[in-house]
């Protein structure tokens, strides 16, 4: 398998286990959301603020890598026409069965990120993106694809990781792995990601995450930091994620 079969199995898996982001929203929380009341979220402890979004009647969206039912369902209550693409299949289920449960449509696409989105040109008003392109080795080709499939003035709402966690041990409290991580090309790397069921991971600069997008054609008008919600690390308040709100212009 490539890297990026090795990481949906791994996914499917932590989804089976109970993991947090494949748990998905309830029906009291979908019910909630038709009557105005609901949050989503990017990144491990904040909400995305609620003015980063555009009206939510017939807006067109694409929930990508935002498999496990847990945002979709909430823009679905909320009037938006979805779509989901993913590359796990037990993140897709679990769309699924939520829209199932909750007598919604949603379009569920199994697809690669690393490659061309299957859909069309000016084929969306706005992206979810939460944290995922840890799990890709260049992310570059993300924000390009992005652009061509958002209609001008279309928004990316997006949260990423900023590297910090792949330096420290397990125990946040010593040095342990100079960036960039990449276990492509280190075998030591690769073996401990593939020992420890963590998939196969990446670290990436701000350069390739915020700067991408401002070079694949995007205007940054907002962004916010996150912790890891638990840890050494968010104990001492070290932000490890962000969340950026970009438009198309």
């Amino acid at each position: 398998m490539n890297y990026r079969e090795i990481n949906a199995s791994v996914v499917d898996g932590w989804v089976e286990g109970g993991w947090e982001w494949g748990t998905p929203i309830s029906h009291e929380v979908y019910v909630k959301a038709t009557e105005g009341e609901w949050n989503v979220g990017l990144t491990p402890t904040k909400s995305v603020p609620k003015e980063w979004f555009p009206d939510f009647t017939d807006s067109k969206i694409l929930g990508l890598a935002a498999g496990g039912g847990q945002q979709m369902p909430v823009f679905a209550a909320l009037g938006a026409e979805c779509t989901v693409m993913d590359y796990s299949q037990r993140q897709l289920d679990s769309e699924f069965t939520v829209a199932t449960r909750e007598g919604y449509s949603i379009r569920i696409v199994k697809a690669d990120m690393t490659q061309q989105f299957p859909f069309e040109d000016a084929s969306f008003n706005l992206i979810f993106h939460p944290v995922s392109n840890c799990y890709i080795e260049e992310v570059f080709h993300v924000w390009t694809e992005c652009h061509r499939v958002l209609r001008k003035g279309g928004l990316l709402i997006a949260g990423m990781d900023n590297g910090i966690n792949y330096i420290f041990d397990e125990a946040e409290t010593t040095l342990k792995t100079p960036l960039p991580f990449n276990p492509l090309r280190d075998s030591r790397l690769y073996q401990e990601c593939m020992e420890n069921d963590l998939g196969i991971q990446f670290s990436h600069t701000l350069d390739e995450q915020i700067g991408g997008q401002l070079k694949a054609g995007f205007l940054l008008t907002d962004l916010y930091e996150d912790t890891n919600g638990i840890g050494r690390l968010h104990e001492y308040h070290v932000p490890t994620y962000i969340a950026t709100r970009s438009v198309k212009w």
